[in-house]
């Protein structure tokens, strides 16, 4: 069955796919190839590689990450205002896949290599996405153009593969899942799902289960995740910009991210099929 995807806003540069998660199968797509700034989605590629280097044994989960003093950044997440900033790897990318914390992120990248990091989005085939850089208080324009960027069907696609334990090993897949089940942003396409935005590890309201990144700037949201529910699973990306917009569009983003939502899970639970036997 396919979804419907609700009326978006033209103003706005859109990147969506939503897939069967089992199959493969396209359920939606908009501009799917369509080339997007993807804020903080990209920290996905830097949680596989601190993850493969977790199972190679390149590097221990308990080894304190040391953070470069040029790295050192503010915003999103808490270890920034941290007392004891000493973390270890394992859980300085539990902060990363729970709050998109900027410093923790900043750190490991330094720890794994930024051009390393950056290879890891083309070793898995894709093309368009990527992480691009480290987190900046001020991106200048000396500066690489954007921290990540990625089109809606590579990122539907890694989310897929992920579920699948296809990305890289099942080992490795599974610890980056773990990370981001912790995701504590349910703002955009996960609004609908009415999860518990701080304990959804396990199955949660209609017997859902929620793994995703979330990444926003002052002119862009993006929400990326896998989906399963009692009835389907799927994998989704839905990617909006709105640069040079002289209007701050992130209502319509948000509203047309939520009716997204609303419609993957009527998907993924059975409940659109339930509707319409009582019509």
């Amino acid at each position: 069955m396919a979804v419907e995807l609700p009326e978006l806003d033209g103003r706005v540069t859109w990147s969506i796919r939503i897939v069967d998660a089992a199959t493969g199968a396209v359920l939606a797509e908009h501009a799917p190839d369509q080339q997007c700034e993807t804020a903080s989605i990209g920290k996905i590629f830097l949680l596989i590689e601190v993850a493969r280097r977790l199972s190679d044994g390149s590097l221990s989960a308990d080894q304190i990450v040391p953070i470069p003093a040029e790295h050192v950044v503010e915003d999103s997440g808490l270890l920034y205002r941290m007392r004891d900033q000493s973390l270890s790897v394992h859980d300085a990318a539990l902060l990363v896949g729970a709050f998109s914390d900027n410093l923790a992120t900043n750190a490991l990248i330094a720890l794994c290599g930024l051009e390393e990091v950056r290879a890891v989005a083309p070793a898995l085939g894709y093309t368009d996405t990527a992480l691009h850089d480290y987190i900046r208080s001020e991106r200048t324009p000396d500066l690489p153009w954007t921290p990540s960027y990625g089109t809606g069907a590579e990122l539907a696609d890694v989310m897929r593969r992920l579920g699948e334990g296809d990305v890289i090993s099942a080992e490795v897949s599974e610890q980056v899942l773990t990370w981001l089940a912790a995701n504590a942003d349910t703002s955009m396409v996960a609004d609908a799902l009415l999860l518990d935005p701080l304990a959804h590890v396990e199955p949660e309201y209609q017997g859902m289960v929620l793994r995703h990144k979330t990444g926003s700037t002052s002119f862009a949201r993006i929400d990326a995740g896998h989906l399963e529910g009692p009835a389907a699973s799927v994998a989704y990306a839905v990617a909006a910009n709105w640069k040079g917009s002289a209007d701050d569009l992130r209502a319509p983003v948000i509203d047309a991210m939520r009716a997204i939502g609303e419609q993957l899970r009527r998907h993924v639970t059975g409940r659109a099929r339930a509707d319409a036997a009582l019509c």
